[in-house]
């Protein structure tokens, strides 16, 4: 095992990768066709990594949650439109998500009032507001929920093939 670096302030990249307890030398040698330099620029914020390199690199250090801060940090159209996702627990995501679906249930009436005729209206306009917020929160829900099945099966805590035959 290659020294562990006493940088400050590392980046998310340094971090995965010396959690897993690798050099750069031995993640490069698992990655495949990303070179210890290359890992070197991304770490030391010389370069910003490549959609690939990230995708390797959150299989390598099994931390799905790479592809997600990539997404939201690093990707300019990402920047714009993703949201970062935090790991959490399960039974945080399922509280969560159960407490903003109860909160939801009760605007749904309001939001067939405000929508049924095609437009917002200025009296309507901090419901409207209001509801999206709650859905935008069920959607980042769902998101971390996918995140922690994401990490199950990187960690092999869920066997992919098995969850694949479930959905079909």
């Amino acid at each position: 095992m290659g020294k562990k670096s006493v940088k400050e302030n590392k980046n998310i990249y340094h971090v995965s990768r010396e959690e897993t307890g690798m050099s750069r030398e031995k993640a490069s040698e698992a990655m495949g066709f990303v070179s210890p330099e290359r890992i070197e620029k991304i770490e030391s914020e010389k370069s910003l990594p490549h959609p690939d390199e990230v995708l390797a690199m959150s299989k390598c250090y099994k931390k799905a949650q790479l592809c997600n801060y990539y997404c939201s940090h690093d990707c300019p159209i990402g920047i714009e439109y993703i949201p970062e996702i935090q790991l959490k627990d399960l039974s945080q995501i399922v509280l969560e998500m159960l407490a903003t679906l109860n909160s939801i249930n009760d605007d749904k009436n309001r939001l067939i009032e405000i929508s049924a005729d095609s437009e917002v209206t200025e009296d309507e306009f901090v419901d409207f507001i209001s509801i999206q917020d709650k859905l935008n929160k069920i959607s980042c829900t769902a998101d971390s929920l996918q995140l922690w099945i994401k990490n199950m099966i990187a960690e092999g805590k869920i066997d992919e093939t098995k969850l694949n035959s479930v959905k079909q």
